[in-house]
């Protein structure tokens, strides 16, 4: 399909749950037409497409590829661009997250963790530049807080997100002027899909580091997004941090 549209068009990785679904619902109540990429929730992700095309006809549409294979990357930009003609922002959000404890991870978990969160944003960013700065659009990926402060445990997800980081800033230099790019940080937004298994104190301990003594919504950050994407001409290479003040009182 190649039916040209009046409307800005969004590309949100992950976009089927979660941060990624609220990110991508945002983005289209902005007026955006959305491409919700998704991995492997292809009923979440038709799901979320009917219930945005219910709001504003032929709005969305869903695009399925494996972030850790070139050709699917190749495809999924090319499906994105050629659907309508045009794209004006790309949306990093697809991320795997898990622990891996230094003695017993392994190649595959660094391949999966590195290839989601920072070799697929990076390769999916390059074959969209084109499109990108045809319409002068920008790149906004999520990063997390954990770049900076390492999360115990987690030293192949904050090695790759902290890869994502540097991604941000040397491609903000690399495509300026006609693509802007940008990151946001989340901090504690929402608890990991895994999170009955983590003691109440735990949880605790965490929410006492916030100065805002809370949890953040995913609302939180897709209005960050939303902001970068739409309200921020003169900001490129920034990463905001969206974490109630968590990273600056460790």
């Amino acid at each position: 399909m190649n039916s040209l549209t009046e409307h800005k068009v969004a590309l949100v990785t992950g976009a089927a749950q979660r941060i990624g679904k609220c990110i991508a619902t945002e983005l289209h109540h902005s007026g955006f037409n959305i491409l919700l990429h998704y991995r492997s929730s292809a009923n979440a992700a038709l799901a979320l497409v009917e219930q945005l095309n219910q709001l504003r006809p032929h709005s969305a549409h869903c695009l399925q590829a494996n972030l850790s294979l070139q050709q699917d990357i190749t495809q999924l930009a090319a499906d994105s661009v050629n659907h309508w003609g045009r794209l004006d922002a790309l949306v990093n959000n697809a991320s795997a997250f898990y622990p891996t404890d230094i003695n017993h991870c392994d190649e595959t978990d660094w391949n999966e963790l590195i290839d989601s969160n920072l070799k697929g944003a990076f390769f999916l960013s390059q074959a969209l530049i084109p499109a990108l700065k045809k319409n002068r659009g920008s790149i906004t990926n999520l990063i997390d807080i954990h770049a900076e402060a390492p999360l115990e445990n987690h030293s192949i997800y904050c090695i790759a997100k902290a890869g994502a980081a540097m991604m941000c800033k040397s491609l903000a230099r690399e495509l300026g002027p006609e693509i802007r790019v940008n990151g946001v940080a989340p901090g504690a937004i929402l608890w990991p899909e895994n999170a009955a298994e983590i003691d109440q104190q735990v949880k605790q301990d965490i929410l006492k580091q916030i100065p805002l003594a809370k949890t953040g919504e995913p609302e939180d950050i897709a209005k960050t997004v939303k902001f970068l994407v739409c309200n921020a001409p003169y900001i490129s290479g920034q990463i905001i941090a969206v974490d109630g003040g968590r990273s600056v009182s460790r």
